[in-house]
């Protein structure tokens, strides 16, 4: 039985692990940190369930689909829509094709013009017809140009899709490709964005369990310092010049490393924290920056979009009155957009209280209390009607690295997953694209580039 090891247990690690497993092959998976996730994660804290950073699942993502059990992560799913905030005033984008009572302010919002409404009802139909592959081709455009192509007004542009995509692509000046837009767009119009009831780290935990029961060794804290394969120049790894992970195993479900072995000749030696094992191929899973050290693929994209969220604690009545939906900033940059999480899934705050979130664009530096009292300005902006003297700043989670940046042409320059040396094997959305849906499509076309050189 061929061995593989998988460095880093993200999204993309624990569907490639799942996957080969299911082929027969002896898997064993190790994750420097505690849980498992990477950039997908969940904290709970004094009865408030609190994500690394807000995000959400796109339920028609077709890897998400394949390879989760929706019903067992009991979705909570925000209204279509969004609210539209500034000084001077709120409106409600709805989406009256998913929800005929939206209708009349469909109609009737000026937040927009009439000639927009139509064009966005357009562009859904064409997308809707476009295969999923083609939706993210974006002929060396931006975001920004696309729109202006497609013929919004600038006042859609700057009040409607800039806080908008600014908080999908944290990239406010619309510069990502024009793909990214397309394909999620799409997404939003055909499926929900949705949270589990636990948290996003529902997500991992449910494919790590899905690995462990085809048969994979899962290990959480566990260092991996280095990948070379054999017969590399001077036998040395074309990787890092020192360990990036703190050296400390513990093997969270079963197995020994030290018996880990290659059943063949010309496999992959794995360091770990304090010893070595071999192993027919080798799976780089990491965050981007350590995938680049560990196997030396250049092409790997290390420049980062960051962004800032901080969660607070509100009273439960009377709440935001936006039943659900996300708030963007359509007069100002900060915060980008407010989340009121448990409107959407009322077990992420404890009886009582209400959970909220507003996300900052970029890595400011700024101080918590700083961060919370712009928060506080700009809510008493676009709520009048309420106070906010007793909104309690809880957590303030920076997450510096959450994507990748997807300029125009990206997709062009990205590795293909069977870039490194000898039988190593890259999987992450960098091989793909910057989503959930491109870490889970990366992990099976992972394990399909192992199955494919072990034959």
């Amino acid at each position: 039985m061929p061995t593989v090891v998988i460095a880093g247990g993200g999204l993309a690690g624990l569907v490639a692990a799942r996957n080969l497993a299911d082929e027969g092959f002896d898997v064993h998976l190790f994750e420097r940190r505690e849980e498992f996730g990477g950039r997908v994660a969940t904290l709970e804290r004094d009865g408030f369930v609190l994500d690394r950073g807000f995000q959400v699942l796109l339920t028609d993502y077709p890897a998400a689909r394949r390879e989760l059990d929706y019903d067992a992560l009991d979705l909570r799913r925000f209204p279509p829509g969004v609210v539209l905030a500034s000084q001077d005033g709120r409106s409600t984008l709805a989406d009256p094709l998913r929800n005929l009572g939206a209708l009349p302010s469909a109609l009737f919002t000026r937040a927009v013009t009439t000639r927009d409404k139509l064009l966005a009802l357009s562009l859904r139909r064409e997308l809707a017809r476009t295969p999923d592959d083609e939706l993210l081709v974006d002929d060396g455009k931006t975001v920004r140009e696309g729109l202006e192509d497609y013929g919004f007004s600038e006042r859609f542009v700057e009040r409607v899709a800039a806080p908008l995509y600014g908080g999908i692509t944290l990239d406010r000046s619309l510069s990502t490709s024009v793909g990214v837009f397309r394909y999620t767009f799409d997404k939003f119009s055909t499926g929900h964005a949705a949270v589990p009831a636990d948290g996003m780290g529902a997500i991992p935990a449910q494919l790590a369990e899905r690995a462990r029961d085809a048969g994979a060794t899962l290990h959480r804290r566990t260092a991996v310092t280095d990948v070379t394969p054999e017969g590399s120049a001077d036998g040395e790894s074309t990787a890092r010049e020192q360990p990036l992970w703190q050296r400390q195993t513990v093997v969270e479900s079963g197995g020994d490393p030290s018996a880990i072995q290659a059943t063949g000749d010309g496999g992959v030696t794995v360091e770990l924290a304090g010893e070595t094992v071999t192993a027919d191929a080798a799976v780089v899973a990491t965050d981007p920056p350590t995938a680049k050290e560990l196997t030396g693929v250049e092409s790997i994209p290390t420049e980062s979009q960051g962004c800032v969220t901080q969660y607070y604690s509100l009273p439960a009545e009377p709440d935001l009155p936006v039943d659900g939906r996300l708030v963007v900033n359509a007069g100002g940059t900060e915060p980008n957009h407010v989340v009121a999480h448990s409107q959407v899934a009322p077990g992420h705050a404890p009886v009582g209280r209400s959970l909220v979130s507003a996300t900052f664009l970029g890595t400011p530096e700024d101080p918590e209390s700083a961060l919370a009292e712009k928060t506080r300005k700009a809510l008493s902006s676009w709520f009048p009607e309420m106070a906010f003297d007793d909104m309690e700043p809880i957590h303030t989670e920076r997450v510096p690295f959450a994507q990748f940046a997807q300029p125009p042409g990206f997709r062009e320059r990205l590795p293909d997953p069977r870039a490194p040396e000898g039988p190593v094997v890259l999987a992450g959305d960098y091989t793909r694209w910057s989503s959930i849906q491109g870490a889970i499509e990366s992990g099976r076309q992972a394990a399909w580039a192992v199955e494919s050189h072990l034959g």
